[in-house]
Protein backbone atom coordinates (compact mmCIF):
# COMPACT_ATOMS: atom_id res chain seq x y z
CA UNK A 1 0.00 0.00 0.00
CA UNK A 2 1.38 3.40 -0.95
CA UNK A 3 1.77 6.19 1.58
CA UNK A 4 -0.81 8.19 -0.36
CA UNK A 5 -3.38 5.39 -0.25
CA UNK A 6 -2.72 4.85 3.46
CA UNK A 7 -3.21 8.56 4.14
CA UNK A 8 -6.50 8.58 2.20
CA UNK A 9 -7.81 5.60 4.21
CA UNK A 10 -6.77 7.23 7.50
CA UNK A 11 -8.43 10.51 6.51
CA UNK A 12 -11.60 8.66 5.49
CA UNK A 13 -11.58 6.84 8.83
CA UNK A 14 -11.21 10.09 10.76
CA UNK A 15 -14.03 11.61 8.73
CA UNK A 16 -16.31 8.68 9.54
CA UNK A 17 -15.45 8.97 13.25
CA UNK A 18 -16.16 12.71 13.20
CA UNK A 19 -19.48 12.08 11.45
CA UNK A 20 -20.41 9.47 14.06
CA UNK A 21 -19.54 11.82 16.94
CA UNK A 22 -21.56 14.61 15.35
CA UNK A 23 -24.53 12.30 14.89
CA UNK A 24 -24.33 11.19 18.52
CA UNK A 25 -24.05 14.79 19.68
CA UNK A 26 -27.11 15.84 17.71
CA UNK A 27 -29.08 12.89 19.09
CA UNK A 28 -28.04 13.82 22.63
CA UNK A 29 -28.86 17.49 22.19
CA UNK A 30 -32.31 16.52 20.91
CA UNK A 31 -33.02 15.19 24.42
CA UNK A 32 -32.03 18.47 26.10
CA UNK A 33 -34.71 21.05 26.90
CA UNK A 34 -34.04 24.27 25.00
CA UNK A 35 -34.48 27.96 25.79
CA UNK A 36 -38.13 28.98 25.85
CA UNK A 37 -39.36 25.91 27.70
CA UNK A 38 -40.79 27.04 31.07
CA UNK A 39 -39.09 24.13 32.88
CA UNK A 40 -35.78 25.99 32.56
CA UNK A 41 -37.17 28.83 34.68
CA UNK A 42 -38.68 26.51 37.29
CA UNK A 43 -37.16 25.54 40.62
CA UNK A 44 -36.57 21.83 41.09
CA UNK A 45 -37.88 19.87 44.09
CA UNK A 46 -35.67 17.78 46.40
CA UNK A 47 -35.18 14.11 45.59
CA UNK A 48 -36.96 11.97 48.20
CA UNK A 49 -36.60 8.44 46.85
CA UNK A 50 -33.41 6.54 46.09
CA UNK A 51 -33.14 3.31 44.19
CA UNK A 52 -32.93 1.76 40.71
CA UNK A 53 -35.05 4.47 39.07
CA UNK A 54 -32.75 7.25 40.27
CA UNK A 55 -29.64 5.29 39.30
CA UNK A 56 -31.04 4.72 35.81
CA UNK A 57 -31.79 8.43 35.46
CA UNK A 58 -28.22 9.28 36.47
CA UNK A 59 -26.84 6.87 33.88
CA UNK A 60 -29.06 8.39 31.20
CA UNK A 61 -27.98 11.92 32.10
CA UNK A 62 -24.30 10.96 32.06
CA UNK A 63 -24.76 9.45 28.61
CA UNK A 64 -26.46 12.58 27.31
CA UNK A 65 -23.81 14.83 28.84
CA UNK A 66 -20.95 12.85 27.30
CA UNK A 67 -22.49 12.46 23.85
CA UNK A 68 -23.41 16.17 23.81
CA UNK A 69 -19.78 16.97 24.68
CA UNK A 70 -20.81 18.86 27.79
CA UNK A 71 -19.18 19.00 31.20
CA UNK A 72 -22.35 19.10 33.26
CA UNK A 73 -26.09 18.51 33.06
CA UNK A 74 -28.94 19.30 35.44
CA UNK A 75 -32.13 17.24 35.64
CA UNK A 76 -34.20 20.26 34.64
CA UNK A 77 -32.35 20.27 31.32
CA UNK A 78 -33.93 16.92 30.51
CA UNK A 79 -37.35 18.02 31.75
CA UNK A 80 -37.19 16.55 35.26
CA UNK A 81 -37.89 18.95 38.13
CA UNK A 82 -35.74 17.19 40.71
CA UNK A 83 -32.57 18.45 42.37
CA UNK A 84 -30.12 16.20 40.59
CA UNK A 85 -27.05 17.00 38.51
CA UNK A 86 -24.14 15.21 36.90
CA UNK A 87 -20.75 16.64 35.98
CA UNK A 88 -17.39 15.67 34.54
CA UNK A 89 -15.04 18.65 34.73
CA UNK A 90 -12.20 17.33 32.58
CA UNK A 91 -11.54 14.33 30.30
CA UNK A 92 -9.63 12.48 33.02
CA UNK A 93 -12.35 12.97 35.64
CA UNK A 94 -15.01 10.40 36.47
CA UNK A 95 -18.63 11.44 35.86
CA UNK A 96 -20.21 12.22 39.22
CA UNK A 97 -23.81 12.63 40.35
CA UNK A 98 -24.84 15.04 43.09
CA UNK A 99 -28.32 14.82 44.60
CA UNK A 100 -29.97 17.70 46.46
CA UNK A 101 -26.84 19.87 46.13
CA UNK A 102 -26.39 22.86 48.38
CA UNK A 103 -23.74 25.59 48.20
CA UNK A 104 -22.12 25.87 51.63
CA UNK A 105 -19.46 28.44 50.85
CA UNK A 106 -18.19 30.58 47.96
CA UNK A 107 -14.88 32.44 47.81
CA UNK A 108 -14.71 36.19 47.51
CA UNK A 109 -12.19 35.75 44.70
CA UNK A 110 -14.06 35.54 41.40
CA UNK A 111 -13.16 35.13 37.74
CA UNK A 112 -14.89 35.82 34.43
CA UNK A 113 -15.19 33.03 31.89
CA UNK A 114 -17.11 32.40 28.69
CA UNK A 115 -19.87 29.90 29.38
CA UNK A 116 -21.98 27.98 26.93
CA UNK A 117 -25.08 25.99 27.79
CA UNK A 118 -26.53 22.86 26.20
CA UNK A 119 -29.98 24.45 26.57
CA UNK A 120 -28.92 27.62 24.71
CA UNK A 121 -27.71 26.37 21.31
CA UNK A 122 -24.86 28.30 19.64
CA UNK A 123 -24.81 30.93 22.38
CA UNK A 124 -22.13 31.77 24.95
CA UNK A 125 -21.68 34.65 27.36
CA UNK A 126 -19.23 36.00 29.93
CA UNK A 127 -20.17 35.01 33.47
CA UNK A 128 -18.40 36.00 36.67
CA UNK A 129 -18.35 33.32 39.37
CA UNK A 130 -16.45 32.62 42.59
CA UNK A 131 -13.23 30.73 41.91
CA UNK A 132 -13.64 28.30 44.82
CA UNK A 133 -16.71 26.60 46.27
CA UNK A 134 -17.66 24.09 48.93
CA UNK A 135 -20.81 22.08 48.31
CA UNK A 136 -22.76 19.42 50.11
CA UNK A 137 -25.34 16.91 48.98
CA UNK A 138 -26.03 13.21 48.60
CA UNK A 139 -24.69 10.55 46.29
CA UNK A 140 -26.93 8.29 44.20
CA UNK A 141 -27.36 5.95 47.20
CA UNK A 142 -28.43 8.76 49.52
CA UNK A 143 -25.15 9.00 51.40
CA UNK A 144 -23.83 12.46 52.37
CA UNK A 145 -20.99 13.86 50.27
CA UNK A 146 -18.99 17.07 50.36
CA UNK A 147 -17.07 18.60 47.48
CA UNK A 148 -14.27 21.16 47.64
CA UNK A 149 -14.08 22.57 44.11
CA UNK A 150 -11.95 25.15 42.33
CA UNK A 151 -11.64 26.53 38.83
CA UNK A 152 -13.60 24.68 36.15
CA UNK A 153 -15.18 22.22 38.56
CA UNK A 154 -16.46 25.02 40.81
CA UNK A 155 -17.84 26.86 37.78
CA UNK A 156 -19.62 23.81 36.39
CA UNK A 157 -21.23 22.99 39.72
CA UNK A 158 -22.44 26.58 40.19
CA UNK A 159 -23.81 26.57 36.62
CA UNK A 160 -25.77 23.35 37.21
CA UNK A 161 -27.13 24.43 40.60
CA UNK A 162 -28.30 27.62 38.91
CA UNK A 163 -30.30 25.41 36.53
CA UNK A 164 -31.94 23.67 39.48
CA UNK A 165 -32.97 27.10 40.78
CA UNK A 166 -34.34 28.23 37.41
CA UNK A 167 -31.40 30.56 36.72
CA UNK A 168 -29.70 30.70 33.29
CA UNK A 169 -26.43 32.26 32.17
CA UNK A 170 -28.64 34.87 30.51
CA UNK A 171 -29.50 36.08 34.00
CA UNK A 172 -25.84 36.47 34.97
CA UNK A 173 -24.29 37.88 31.79
CA UNK A 174 -23.59 41.59 31.13
CA UNK A 175 -26.63 43.43 29.81
CA UNK A 176 -25.22 44.05 26.33
CA UNK A 177 -24.32 40.39 25.92
CA UNK A 178 -27.74 39.30 27.17
CA UNK A 179 -29.41 41.43 24.50
CA UNK A 180 -27.21 39.99 21.77
CA UNK A 181 -27.76 36.43 22.96
CA UNK A 182 -31.55 36.83 23.17
CA UNK A 183 -31.60 38.20 19.63
CA UNK A 184 -29.59 35.20 18.41
CA UNK A 185 -31.88 32.76 20.23
CA UNK A 186 -35.00 34.35 18.75
CA UNK A 187 -33.57 34.37 15.24
CA UNK A 188 -31.91 30.97 15.40
CA UNK A 189 -28.45 32.49 15.02
CA UNK A 190 -25.31 32.38 17.15
CA UNK A 191 -23.67 34.69 19.66
CA UNK A 192 -20.39 34.82 21.52
CA UNK A 193 -18.95 37.71 23.56
CA UNK A 194 -16.53 40.13 21.90
CA UNK A 195 -12.86 39.89 22.81
CA UNK A 196 -13.01 43.09 24.82
CA UNK A 197 -15.87 44.78 26.61
CA UNK A 198 -16.44 48.50 26.93
CA UNK A 199 -17.26 48.05 30.60
CA UNK A 200 -13.60 47.64 31.49
CA UNK A 201 -13.69 43.87 32.03
CA UNK A 202 -10.32 42.44 33.01
CA UNK A 203 -9.34 39.94 30.33
CA UNK A 204 -6.50 38.63 32.49
CA UNK A 205 -9.11 36.99 34.74
CA UNK A 206 -10.90 35.18 31.94
CA UNK A 207 -10.95 31.38 31.74
CA UNK A 208 -11.55 29.07 28.76
CA UNK A 209 -15.12 28.52 27.61
CA UNK A 210 -17.20 25.79 29.24
CA UNK A 211 -20.34 24.01 28.01
CA UNK A 212 -22.83 22.71 30.55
Amino acid sequence: MSDTAKTEIEERGESEVDAELLERREAALAQVVKFGDPVLKSKASPVREFGPELRAEVERMVGIMRDAMGVGLAATQVGILRRLLVFQAGPDSEPTALVNPEVEWLSEEAVVAEEGCLSLPRVSMDVERPLHARLGGLDVDGEPVWIEASGLEARVLQHEIDHLDGVLILDRAPRAQRKGALRALREGGSYSPPLAEDDGGDLEHREPRTNA
